[in-house]
């Protein structure tokens, strides 16, 4: 990874403990510096955000959002309509990263939004070789807005 990857930060919204795990243990492995804040559902992700809270006060705006799908309290898609219809977080990238694998789903997050949709590879080592192609991707290739 390049040299400002280090200024990046990402916010991981995801329920499931292990995936969670897998996400930190493979950006860990792929050498990506990065400032992740993992949360556990949509409305969590909207008060990390919207900095609702003493416990989020100080919380950094991610340079992307990583967004599992299937959630408890407030799933992914719920999230994704009240990210991309809010002003102030319109403009973060959201990466859909979950476990199905179904057309339906790949197309309804597009239509909301979405600026990319991974399904969850089941093996370990897929899954730490799709994370570094997303860190390349967005870390060394795309341009985000620089904003403040």
């Amino acid at each position: 990874m390049n040299a400002t990857a280090q200024l990046f930060a990402i916010l991981l919204v995801e329920d499931e403990a292990a995936d969670a795990h897998l996400v930190k243990a493979a950006l860990a492995e792929n050498h990506i510096l990065a400032d992740l804040h993992h949360v556990l559902d949509g409305r969590e992700a909207l008060e990390y955000l919207r900095r609702q809270g003493p416990r989020y006060a100080t919380a950094r705006r991610p340079n992307l959002i990583l967004l599992d799908l299937n959630m408890p309290r407030m799933d992914g898609r719920e999230c994704l309509v009240a990210l991309k219809s809010d002003p102030d977080l319109a403009d973060i990238p959201v990466v859909v990263l979950t476990t199905s694998a179904v057309e339906r789903d790949v197309l309804a997050s597009y239509k909301l939004g979405a600026a990319g949709f991974i399904t969850k590879p089941l093996d370990a080592l897929q899954f730490i070789a799709a994370i570094r192609e997303l860190g390349e991707y967005w870390f060394d290739l795309v341009r985000l807005p620089q904003r403040k």
